[in-house]
């Protein structure tokens, strides 16, 4: 019966990690989301510019000009990179969602291991 016990913290143990693995997952699901929206809207000031407007980039505490097609040239290979990496993390996601789920059955049979031991003792001192 210790052994059920013993193994069944060892699992909440993994499941609460796992739990924090997905959280930490989801954070940064949540930053990278956030960070296409701010180049989408960058994408969307360009399609908005004359011809001849000038485009500045921030650099340090300095407004430094910049080509027009180099600007979205950079946006676009952002939006690109954080597309992918935005893949990549709903790909981890769906990994860990799939691990919790069978951690969660290791953990109910563990469970039912833990009551059905239990129990058994607990009947025959009943019928003693």
């Amino acid at each position: 019966m210790a052994e059920v016990q013993a193994r069944l913290q060892g699992l909440s143990e993994e499941y609460t990690k796992l739990q924090q693995e997905l959280q930490t997952s989801v954070q940064s699901q949540q930053k990278l989301e956030a960070q296409k929206q701010e180049n989408t809207n960058v994408q969307k000031e360009f399609e908005r510019l004359k011809n001849g407007e000038s485009i500045y980039k921030l650099v340090g505490p300095v407004l430094l000009k910049q080509d027009k097609v180099e600007a979205e040239s950079t946006v676009n290979g952002r939006i690109e990179f954080i597309s992918k990496e935005l893949e990549r993390t709903e790909d981890q996601i769906k990994e860990i969602q799939d691990k919790l789920e069978k951690k969660k059955g290791e953990i109910i049979q563990a469970q039912a291991g833990l009551q059905a031991g239990g129990g058994a003792p607990g009947k025959v001192a009943a019928k003693g």
